[in-house]
This record gives C-alpha cells, structure tokens and sequence, in this order.
C-alpha cells in the first residue's frame, strides 16, 4: 500500500525534468551617489538589480565592469543604503510594453503607468533598443504632414516619416511650438517623451496641450530631470520603441521627444561616471554617440507602409549654434527650424527664424509654384535682414536698390504671415494659398 502511494501520488506531484537553481546575489561594496559597485555578481549590461530588501532598497542597473566589480546606476530616489547590502537580478529589461492598450496613457522611464488609471492589461513587447533594419526597408519622404503651424507649413514643409529638430535656447517657446504641433498633427497616433524637462512641465503638457481628442491617441512617456540619467534615457528609448510598435501596424506616427539635449546630456553623466574622458563641452564620446542611435529609428517603413514622423527639441546652450548635441543632431536630422531669441523680443510668435531654418524634404513633398513663392519669401527677408541696420538708422534713400525697396514693402506681409496665435491652427492648404497668393509671381 505504501509503495503504490508513493508511485501514483507522489509521481504525480513530482515536475518532470525539475533542477534546483541557486538564487544569484552579490553584495555592494561602493556607492558614492552616483554609481554602485558589487561583489559576487556576474550579469550582463542591463540587467535590473533589487539592492537592499524589497520595498526597503532601490533598483539599480548594471551599466558596466571594473576590476572584478559590477557597475550599477540607481533607477529609483533615496534610500539607506549601507555596505554589503545584498544584490539581486530581477531579470533583463530589455523590452517595453506596446500598442494600443497604451493610448491615453501616461508612463515613467520604467513602463510604470503614473496617470491613477491602475495598470496597463493587453499591451504586446518590443526590444527597448529597436529592431535592426537594412537602409533598404526605408521608403521615401513623399507625403507633406499638415502640422498647423503656418510658417512650418508653408516655408518648411514637414514629410511624413522625416525627422525634423526644433533649436533654440532656454525660453524661446520651443514646448509652446510642440503644443502647436501636437494639437494640429494629422497622425493616427501621437507618442510624447518629455525628457529631463521640469516636472511642472508633464501636468502643463497634459492639460493644454494634449486635453480632449488628442488625448485618446496620445501615449506620453515623461521622465523628468530629477529623475536618474539611466531613467531618462531608457525613457527617450521607451517612447522611440512605442512608436516603432504603432509604424510596424502601418500607422502614421508623429514622435514628440522634449528635450534630446537632456538625453545627450544623461549619457553625459553616465559617461563620465563611468570614467570616459570628456571631449568638446565636457560630454564624452559615448553621449554624441548615442544620439545616431536613436534618431536613425524614426522614419518610413516600406513594409507596413506606417512611418514615425519624429521633432526632438534640442536645448542650444548660451544661443550656441555650435553645441555639439546641436551641431551633432542637426548633421542627422533631415531638416531643423531655428527659434531666434531676437524675434521673440521683439514680440514675434512662434519666433522661427526663416533664415537658417530649411526642410531637406520639401523639394520632394510640395509642387513647383509653392516653392517658388517659398523661396522668393526667403530672397526678400534675407535681403532685409542684411540692410536692416542701414534701413533703422535711416542711411538708405528709397529707390537706390529695387531689390531693397521690394523687400522693404515686404517685410510687414512677412512678418504676418511668420506669426500665430498659439491656439491657432492654419491648414497645410491655407498656408500655401496665403503664401502663392502673396508671393507667387516673385
């Protein structure tokens, strides 16, 4: 009776193939604020770790090696952390949560819903870092996108599946254009990475900018700057792989990311935490580095037909044109519109400088009379720009120069047709009309 009890029940109990597996765990042996180090640990780049008890320690993730050791950055805020404290993997992250079960939502740098609106249920997976794909799977920039914004519309004109930077310094109304953008955006889906930016800014950005209808095909990943610099860049990541899921379906995808001057400057930290030398403007070679990476992901897929039309705002230090994330990502991008602090004194809105700014799409996206009327707009506020100071200060006599005295009568109808109200929204159709009907036969 005994043996059949132990042959029928307990074979039954027992799992077939089962093998013991220890648990890893290792201790830390450094912190310094930053940057932790353990012992005992072999894990791969990464890897999630659990320093301390649950609920009591921090997640950590493994970002490196150094003389035996493990190299760690903290995700999470403060905690008491104190020497030989138990290290434990918690598994690869490597992927995030995607698709449809995300519109409305609103997630951290780690896929955590922080809307209220309880947890995230049916959502599929893609790899944080994106699918390789040969340059062949890239279609062409042949459709315009009505953005709303009349001088974006009609003298920069924006393609689906181009990527495009706006560039300003510090309050010149770069998040205020996004808003523009946002609202006015003919997209199937929208993706926001509010990255590194004040934490005030993720409520604002919400409630005036993404309220009502643009809300339902929004997915916001916000990460703000008091955040860890592993968390930012893995958020700017996060969003760049929702985006990428919505294109594979052969959805049309506007990517909003605010700032990639704060992802240039989380790898910033990272880099130099970790011992690299630091180059032109203190960022080491890694942080310019990355940037490649995740622009080159936005754009067409000729397969599913969708594409990820992609606006990084990029953060000009001190009005500095040649800032290397600047000059870095405006080599990359297909195209960059310039904010002009001048104009914005001036009391010009949205303050986008004509003059430096340039689409490289818009030869392929709009017909030949607009870009006419385009570049004539151009030739007339150059011209302008390059007299001005002999115009104000009255040494120009009318009738010297046609091309001066042109530019002259024009400046007004130019000025006009650069400004708008921020709850303004002017159609891609209107903008060219205005622009042909004013400076068509130029």
């Amino acid at each position: 009776m005994l043996n059949r009890f132990t042959d029928d029940y307990l074979g039954a109990l027992s799992v077939p193939g089962f093998a013991p597996a220890p648990k890893v765990s290792g201790r830390l042996a450094s912190f310094d604020g930053l940057l932790m180090e353990a012992i005992g640990l072999s894990l791969p780049v990464g890897t999630v770790c659990q320093v301390g008890a649950k609920g009591a320690g921090v997640e950590a993730e493994v970002i490196g090696f150094r003389n035996g050791r493990t190299l760690l950055m903290n995700l999470g805020g403060p905690a008491a952390l104190v020497p030989q404290m138990p290290v434990r993997p918690l598994g690869a992250a490597g992927e995030a949560e995607v698709g449809a079960a995300l519109l409305g939502r609103v997630l951290d740098g780690a896929g955590k819903p922080i809307d209220g609106l309880g947890p995230i249920r049916g959502a599929g997976r893609w790899p944080l870092a994106g699918k390789i794909q040969s340059p062949l799977d890239r279609g062409r920039v042949l459709k315009p996108l009505d953005v709303g914004v009349r001088a974006i519309n009609g003298l920069l004109t924006v393609g689906q599946g181009q990527r495009i930077g706006i560039m300003a310094g510090s309050g010149v109304g770069k998040s205020v254009l996004l808003g523009m953008i946002v609202r006015a955006a003919k997209a199937d889906v929208v993706v926001i990475g509010l990255i590194g930016e004040r934490s005030r800014e993720v409520a604002d950005f919400l409630e005036t900018k993404v309220a009502g209808e643009a809300r339902g095909r929004s997915v916001v990943v916000a990460v703000p700057a008091n955040h860890s610099p592993v968390l930012r860049i893995r958020g700017a990541l996060r969003a760049t792989a929702i985006a990428e899921a919505f294109r594979a379906e052969g959805k049309q995808v506007l990517l909003i990311m605010d700032s990639l001057t704060r992802v240039a400057h989380a790898g910033r930290e990272i880099g130099l935490a970790l011992g690299e030398p630091a180059s032109a403007r203190g960022y080491p070679p890694s942080a310019i580095a990355m940037l490649p990476n995740l622009i080159e992901r936005a754009g067409t897929d000729v397969h599913s037909g969708g594409s990820i039309t992609a606006i990084y705002t990029v953060l000009a230090d001190g009005d500095d044109g040649n800032d290397p994330v600047v000059d870095s990502a405006r080599s990359i991008l297909d195209g960059h519109i310039v904010l002009s602090r001048a104009l914005a004194e001036r009391g010009v809105y949205p303050a986008i400088d004509i003059g430096p700014s340039v689409s490289r799409v818009m030869t392929d996206i709009t017909p030949k009379p607009h870009q006419k009327a385009a570049r004539t707009l151009r030739r007339h506020l150059a011209t302008y720009e390059e007299n001005r100071d002999l115009v104000l200060m009255g040494a120009y006599r009318g009738g010297a120069d046609p091309a001066i005295d042109t530019a002259i009568a024009c400046h007004p109808a130019i000025m006009e047709y650069v400004k708008q109200d921020p709850d303004e929204i002017i159609p891609l159709e209107d903008a060219v009309m205005e622009l042909t009907g004013v400076f068509g036969d130029g």
